[in-house]
This record gives structure tokens, sequence and C-alpha cells, in this order.
């Protein structure tokens, strides 16, 4: 809460300064000078009364301009290049996460009534005796009597766990940002929702559920992927919720690697931040799994990625499916920008290859990191304390808000040259990029 208070008193203080020194601005100009204000301030780690010190009477395009100039020092300032996205600050005390060491054990579960007996349904009341259960008819007729949803809800969602009977949208060609080159990646939309807490994560802003959906139907998975499949497509979950962090209740992952037993001509993707692989050393496989894990410096691994397994946790977990005889994956996505992130990343890279050989990996993808602009609030209003949003995050191709081109593309040469010192003939791909930067990095995307 101290952080929250430091972060609303910054607030409130640009807030006044614009009152008292801008009165004569419109509302949408006092909102973009209260914005870059609270912003320099947050960023540059000082009070927001100094930066105006040196300020006369500027006119609001003067003083926008001296202000971008503070805010975006290493972007230049053509319009071309330098088109912020100034959205009104609001920070609320109840929107706060508090990151607190903790178990997965729903206070509510919500069954739907066609799904009562199922085996799902069966082993969460095992599983959490304690738990309030409800019958509901679906999970529609739910939410259309609990419509309103605030970040605090998102804060509670693993209290709740909505056990319902999938009928649509089983799988999906990955839905790749526009004019990204593709990765030809299939989503297999198994359960929505997370028990992680990522600070970057899009299911924030995305998301108007209030807990974890689990869908107590598999088997309808499976025959609709039947029909699906085509020969050599690499398919997974991971798209809306982790793989594996509540595989140990679930038990998806056995059912999931028995029936990919039968589909040799498809490759089946875990992706993950947890180290919960207990049902996959168990499991009989027939070498079209990989297990994969989004790998980034345990400093942002601790500034942002709440509840997730630690860097050394993940790589020991890789470790036990390699010599389980899998193939691993790893994501460098996000990539996040900071002083010093170039000998944090290197150090990632070459603990990774200490503990895993290049024979043993399927492929590593890199991709920087990118959200749509509503996102920005929501972060601000859950995470006051980030700093991921303190550096130059400006709309790109997309419209998602990314780090300039030129810094995006160093990126992307110091990580892949890390990679391919250790390896050079790994399969490496951007993820969410654009075609420009494909070919100014010289990368051709040759499937798999």
């Amino acid at each position: 809460m101290r952080i929250f208070q430091k972060e609303f008193f910054r607030l409130k203080r640009a807030q006044e300064i614009v009152k008292s020194r801008f009165a004569n601005f419109g509302v949408n100009k006092k909102q973009e000078i209260i914005r870059l204000l609270y912003e320099i301030s947050k960023k540059d780690g000082i009070l927001v009364d100094k930066i105006l010190d040196s300020v006369g009477s500027f006119s609001y395009g003067q003083l926008k301009k001296y202000l971008l100039s503070r805010r975006y020092p290493l972007v230049g300032l053509e319009e071309s290049e330098l088109r912020p996205y100034l959205p009104k600050m609001e920070l609320k005390a109840d929107d706060v996460l508090s990151v607190e060491k903790r178990k997965f054990y729903p206070r509510q579960i919500f069954v739907e009534k066609n799904v009562q007996g199922s085996v799902l349904s069966g082993r969460f009341r095992e599983l959490f005796p304690t738990a309030d259960f409800f019958q509901i008819d679906s999970l529609k007729d739910y939410h259309c009597k609990h419509r309103n949803f605030t970040p605090n809800d998102y804060n509670h969602r693993q209290e709740k766990v909505f056990i319902v009977r999938e009928n649509y949208d089983f799988c999906k060609r990955c839905p790749c940002t526009g004019g990204a080159v593709g990765c030809g990646y299939h989503v297999f939309n198994l359960g929505f929702g997370c028990i992680f807490e990522c600070a970057y994560c899009f299911l924030q802003g995305y998301s108007n559920v209030s807990g974890i959906i689990l869908p107590a139907n598999i088997e309808s998975f499976f025959q609709a992927f039947d029909k699906y499949q085509r020969s050599g497509m690499r398919i997974g979950t991971g798209e809306f919720s982790d793989s594996l962090s509540l595989d140990e209740y679930t038990g998806y992952s056995l059912e999931i690697i028995d029936y990919f037993r039968k589909i040799k001509k498809a490759t089946f993707e875990f992706k993950t931040k947890s180290n919960f692989v207990t049902n996959l050393l168990k499991a009989r496989h027939s070498g079209n799994i990989v297990i994969s894990w989004s790998l980034n410096p345990q400093k942002i691994i601790s500034e942002n990625e709440f509840y997730t397994a630690s860097l050394s946790m993940r790589l020991e977990a890789a470790q036990k499916c390699v010599s389980a005889g899998y193939k691993v994956g790893f994501h460098f996505d996000p990539v996040i920008y900071f002083p010093g992130w170039e000998k944090e990343y290197a150090r990632v890279v070459d603990v990774l290859f200490q503990k895993i050989k290049p024979k043993d990996i399927a492929w590593i993808s890199v991709g920087t990191f990118r959200f749509v602009p509503q996102l920005k609030q929501v972060i601000e209003r859950r995470f006051p304390q980030n700093k991921i949003l303190d550096e130059a995050l400006l709309p790109g191709f997309d419209g998602k808000l990314r780090y300039p081109y030129y810094l995006r593309r160093d990126i992307y040469k110091i990580i892949l040259g890390l990679i391919s010192r250790h390896s050079p003939k790994l399969k490496l791909y951007l993820c969410m990029e654009e075609r420009r930067m494909w070919k100014d990095l010289g990368l051709v995307f040759n499937g798999f």
C-alpha cells in the first residue's frame, strides 16, 4: 500500500500543478500534460515540481514538445516517429494487486449442470473439500447476472473456478498480429484464465471473467482435432492460460499426451512458466510432444512474473523433461528492455545452454514487449510499482505499443547472436514481428 500511496501522491501533485499553472488548457490537453509529468517523475525518480523548474510561459505546443523530449529522450521528435499514447491517468487503491505467497485453493466452484457428473468435477470435489460448490445452468447465464467486472475482480479470480462444457472454438490458428510474419502456430483452446500474475499479461485487459474456466469435456477437443489436424502442424495450449500451472489438478496433460501418441503428423506444445512436470514425467509419449518455457532474467521474473517458477526451477524442470525423452522449447518473450539488459539476457542464454544441449531443443522464439494500448492503464492500476512502462513504448506497425524499431532491432540482433554463438543451426523465429524486421535481420521463416 505504501507504493500505491507514493504513486497516488505523485499523480495528485501533477494534477495540482497543471490546475494551478495551466488553467487555460482544455480538458484533453490537461490530461496529456498530467500524464507526461507523472511518467517523467516516475521514470527519472524526481519530484514532479522539479520537471518544470526551467519552464516559463510555454504555450501548450511548446510545453508538450519539451515534456516529450524529457519522456522519450532517445526517440526523435518527428511526428512520424513519436505518436505517444497519453490516456487519462487513474489510480485506485482497490485495483492494486496484493502480491502474497499463496497456494491455489478456490473458495467457490461453479459447475454447469450438464457436467455435474464429470470426472473433472469429481476430482475438484475431492481436492477442494472445503470449497463451496454451486450448480449453474451455464457460464453465459452466470455472467449475464454478474456483468460488473473490475480490475479488483480480476485480482481475485483464483478464488473462483468454473467447470464447463465447451461447445465451440476448440482449435484455431494463432491470432497473429496484422502485418507480422506468422509462424503457422495453432491454438488448442483448453481453458481460460491463469493463476500466475505477470504484470504484462494481456489477459488482464482482455478478460471479463471473474474466475478460471476449465472444460470438463476434453474428449470433445480431441474429436474436433480429428477433423482439424493437418500434416506437420504445431499446436498447443498456453494462449489463454499457462499449460501446466493447474495440471496437477486437471490432469489434462496425461490425456493430451495419450491422444497425441496416435497423431504422428502433428506436434503438440505445452507452454509454461511453472515447474509442474510430475504428470509429464510419468506419461508415455511418442516424441511429438514439446515442453517449452518462457525465459527472462531472474530480475524480470521477480519484479513482474509473480507466483511463477524461478529461472533455475524452470531450467531444472526442462532438464527432467529432456531426461524423460521430450524435446524442449524456449521463448524469450516478452523481452523487457531495462538498463543493463544485455548482460542479464546474456547470462540467461549462457545458463540455458549449460543446462540443455542444442540437440534437445525443438525451437526458440524471441519477441519484444508489446501490448494493445488499453492495457497500459490496467497495468498501472494493478501494478503501480511497475518499471516496465517507464521505457519508450509507442504505437507500432500494428497499433500495439512497442519499443521503437531501432531498439527492437538491436535487441533481436544481440539475443539471436548470443543464441547462434552456442548453436548456429537451431530453429529460431521472431514472434509477432513485422516483415521489415525479418528482412533487416536476414531471417527467413521456413516452417517447422
